[in-house]
Order: C-alpha cells, then sequence, then structure tokens
C-alpha cells in the first residue's frame, strides 16, 4: 500500500473504490479497505503538498505538479487480531493524532496569525504526539533505576540526516533542560518550527532495524499507524509557529490529552429568547471583567513585591556607600600623616648632620624609610581610587535604581487607575445584570397574568359555544312547533 499526491483531476481515493464489488475485498497482506489511508489523511496531504497557485483555483493558468517520491509503506504482517488491546491502542492513538492535527490546522487558518507556546490546540498536539511516541518504548534499566524515553530514538534522526544535527545542538544548548523528556519535547517543538517534523519522522519510521533498539515490535513507530501519522504531519507545514522554550519548564510537565476539545455538542437548534441572550451576554462580560480584574490584581501585587526589593537594595547600596565614604575620609587622613611625618623625619636629619658616616647612616635609613612610605602612599592612592571608582559605581547604580523605582511606581499607578477603572465597569454590570434580572421577573409575571387571561377567555369562549347551541336547540323547537301550527290551521 502507498500513499501518493495525485494530480489535482484525479481521485485521491481511486484505489479504494475502483469497483462496488471491490469494496469488502481485502488486499494482498489480508488487510480491508477500513485499514487503508483515512480520506483525511489524503485531504492534508494534497493540501500541503498541492502549490500556492492551485490551491487559489486562478482560472485558466495551467499548474505543473511536481511529483513528489512520499510512500507509506506497509509492514508484511500477520492478519490483525480485534481484540488485541495493543493494536486497539495503536488505531486509537492514530485517530487522536487525526483529530489533533485536524483541528490545530483548522484553528490556526481561522485565527491568521503565527502560533506561539500558549495556543491551546497546539500543546494538545504536542501532548499527543508524546504520547504516539511513548507507545512501547522498551524500558531501559540504569545506575538510577529504569527509564522510558523517546529522546534516543530521536537522536537517530542526526546520524540518518545531517541537516538535522542542528536542532539536536540547539537542544543540547539550552539551558534549563535536565531529563531526556524535556530534551524530546525540545526536539518537537523546534522540528515542528523548522516545518521538518514530518521529513525527520518519516526517516526515522523508515529505519525500523534502528529503531528495534529502543520499542517493542508492536509499538506505534513499528507498525503501520506510524506511517499514517508521519503522512498526516505533513499538513502541518502551511501552520507558521514561534515558540520561545526558554524559562519554560519542559520537564516536569504533565502531559493529559484533553478530550473535551475534540467532543462537538449536538445541542437544540432551538432559539433562546431576547433577555435570556442579554443575560448571558452581561454575565459573559462580567466574568471577563473579574478574570481581568485577578489578573490586574496579581501584576500589582508583583510589581509591589519587586518595588519593596528594589527599595531594599537601595538602602542596602546606601549602606555601603557610606561605608566607602568613611572608608576615604580614613585613607585621607592617613597619606596626610604620613606625609606629615616624612617631612618631619627629613627636617630633623637635616638638622642634626654632623659626623659624615652617622650621616651617612642617617641618610640610607631615612632613603628606606622614605621608599617604604612611598610604597605605603601609592597603595593607600590605588587603594584611593579603587574606593573613588566604586563610589562612582554605586552611584550610577543608585540613579538607575532611582530610576527604575520611578518607572514602577508610574507604571503601578496606572495600573491602579485601570483596576479602578475596571472596578466601576463591574459595578455598572452587576448594575445591569441586576435590571436585566428585575426585568426579566416583570416580563415573567405579565406572562402569567396573560396566560390566567387566556384561561379566562378559553373558558368564556367554550359558556358561549354552549349558550350557542343551547339557543339553536330552541330555535329548532321553535320552527318546528311553528311548522305544526301552520298545520293545524283550517
Amino acid at each position: 500500500m502507498a500513499a501518493r499526491c495525485t494530480p489535482p483531476g484525479a481521485s485521491p481515493l481511486g484505489e479504494l473504490a475502483e469497483s462496488p464489488g471491490k469494496r469488502n475485498s481485502s488486499d494482498e497482506n489480508g488487510h480491508s479497505p477500513e485499514e487503508a489511508l483515512a480520506p483525511t489523511s489524503v485531504i492534508y496531504f494534497r493540501e500541503a503538498l498541492t502549490p500556492a497557485a492551485a490551491r487559489l483555483g486562478q482560472p485558466g493558468t495551467p499548474v505543473p505538479v511536481p511529483q513528489y517520491d512520499f510512500q507509506i509503506e506497509r509492514i508484511e504482517s500477520k492478519r490483525r487480531d480485534p481484540k488485541d488491546p495493543v493494536a486497539i491502542e495503536r488505531l486509537n492513538l492514530m485517530n487522536m493524532a487525526k483529530l489533533s492535527i485536524k483541528g490545530l490546522i483548522e484553528s490556526a487558518l481561522n485565527l491568521g496569525r503565527t502560533l506561539d507556546s500558549d495556543y491551546a490546540p497546539l500543546q494538545q498536539f504536542f501532548v499527543v504526539m508524546e504520547h504516539c511516541l511513548k507507545h512501547g518504548l522498551k524500558t531501559k534499566k540504569t545506575f538510577l533505576g529504569q527509564n522510558k524515553s523517546f529522546w534516543g530514538a530521536l537522536e537517530l534522526v542526526e546520524k540518518l540526516t545531517p541537516e538535522a544535527g542542528e536542532i539536536t545542538a540547539s537542544v543540547k544548548d539550552l539551558p534549563g533542560l535536565r531529563t531526556p523528556l524535556g530534551r524530546g519535547r525540545a526536539w518537537l517543538r523546534l522540528a515542528l518550527m523548522q516545518k521538518k517534523l514530518s521529513d525527520y519522522m518519516k526517516t526515522i519510521i523508515n529505519r525500523k532495524d534502528l529503531l528495534s533498539e529502543f520499542y517493542e515490535p508492536n509499538a506505534l513507530m513499528m507498525e503501520e499507524e506510524g506511517a499514517v501519522i508521519a503522512g498526516l504531519l505533513v499538513g502541518l507545514n502551511v501552520i507558521d509557529a514561534n515558540l520561545c522554550m526558554k524559562g519554560e519548564d519542559l520537564d516536569s510537565q504533565v502531559g493529559v490529552i484533553d478530550f473535551s476539545m475534540y467532543l462537538k455538542d449536538g445541542g437544540h437548534s432551538s432559539k433562546s429568547a431576547e433577555g435570556d441572550g442579554q443575560i448571558t451576554a452581561i454575565l459573559d462580560q462580567k466574568n471577563y471583567v473579574e478574570e481581568l480584574n485577578r489578573h490586574l490584581s496579581a501584576s500589582v501585587n508583583n510589581l509591589q513585591a519587586k518595588v519593596d526589593a528594589l527599595e531594599k537594595a537601595n538602602t542596602k547600596l546606601t549602606e555601603e556607600l557610606a561605608v566607602a565614604n568613611n572608608r576615604i575620609i580614613t585613607l585621607q587622613e592617613d597619606v596626610e600623616r604620613v606625609k606629615e611625618e616624612s617631612s618631619f623625619q627629613l627636617e630633623s636629619r637635616k638638622s642634626a648632620r654632623g659626623d659624615p658616616a652617622a650621616d651617612g647612616s642617617a641618610l640610607t635609613e631615612t632613603r628606606k624609610q622614605l621608599k617604604e612610605e612611598t610604597l605605603l602612599r601609592l597603595d593607600v592612592e590605588r587603594e584611593l581610587e579603587v574606593q573613588i571608582g566604586m563610589k562612582q559605581e554605586m552611584e550610577m547604580s543608585m540613579k538607575m535604581l532611582e530610576k527604575d523605582v520611578c518607572e514602577k511606581q508610574d507604571a503601578l499607578m496606572e495600573l491602579r487607575q485601570q483596576l479602578d477603572d475596571l472596578r466601576t465597569i463591574n459595578q455598572q454590570l452587576s448594575h445591569k445584570s441586576q435590571s436585566a434580572d428585575s426585568s426579566s421577573k416583570q416580563k415573567g409575571e405579565v406572562i402569567a397574568r396573560l396566560e390566567d387571561k387566556i384561561s379566562q377567555m378559553s373558558g368564556t369562549v367554550k359558556q358561549l359555544e354552549s349558550s350557542d347551541k343551547h339557543l339553536v336547540k330552541q330555535a329548532r323547537n321553535l320552527s318546528t312547533s311553528a311548522g305544526k301550527l301552520l298545520q293545524l290551521k283550517p
């Protein structure tokens, strides 16, 4: 079985719909047509590989159809057991992958912008892909215990495709990734941003001799469901994603599939009353404002904490600056004192000159002391320069901190003002909801009164109908009696 990109005029399911007599037959490997590629996979395969001019449908423009050598090979295996739990797990994961990819493409095209890390359908897609890659993994024993991770299987792509070495190197250089699971998640995100995820998955799926080191023989990556998922991933090339992984904790995330995103509510098509719609809209607005209020309160608290921390740092730097100033003053005093002592000693030496030998020895001693004092003075001057530089740096940091504190205070004031505005809007919405509730109650009372009047009028109508019937009966009796009287006249 092979799935290729078909030309625009051909039917993508031509092999499955040749004749009515062949629809229920099995192929040469014993697989029924229901087990072949689903229509959704062929649709997205064509959507991704058809040129832009063909998708726009420009009339009269001949579009050359490129030939793509993309095949999904089916493993020659025995006939499936419908009660095999592992086969059921593979089928369920494949269906979840189809739903996830289809929903992601539709929502991304409707959104019309670059996707980020907070986009819920994109997060669910990564969770589903993680479950698919974890299916049937072999447990490896290490010094720290047993380990099951799909990072080893993804590292094979670097050996098979040299251009994938850039992704692997980027993943290894990312700070904060400590586990193989986190590196595997980062690899999936980088491959999606490069629009190479389908190519890389096809590369490792075609080398099942290497995958057998990491997966069991009945794992999803070793069976044809993995090839189908690789074909479905081609459709993601129409999506642009910009995912920032710095600061994101990929090691400890819990990958749980949210099935509520794929459940469709049948719903009744009955139209609700206009008052109920207004109340629902008001309540939605109120909930949105309350949520925005909570976010603003949290941001205000964070900014207040930052301001407190900056104030503490400011006081600490002020104390250090005062200590440095005191140190500079003491060093300057020491320098002045050394100068005075040296000048005094020189004067005393000059006045006490008598014996040449004594003068020579005194001169050498004086020169030694002068050298020592000169060295001490140079050390003191160097330390003074260092202290002056530290003082200037502290003054500069103090100015920057004061500027930052002023900016934070301005932002805090703006946020408080926005918070007050939101509170007023919240009060107005609550008043509107109360008025809407009272108006709905009044309407209900009016409806009840109208129903009572309708019941009374129906009773009167019934009484009138009965009286009408009685009058008709009396008229008939009178007519019969008049006829009898006319017959009795001579």
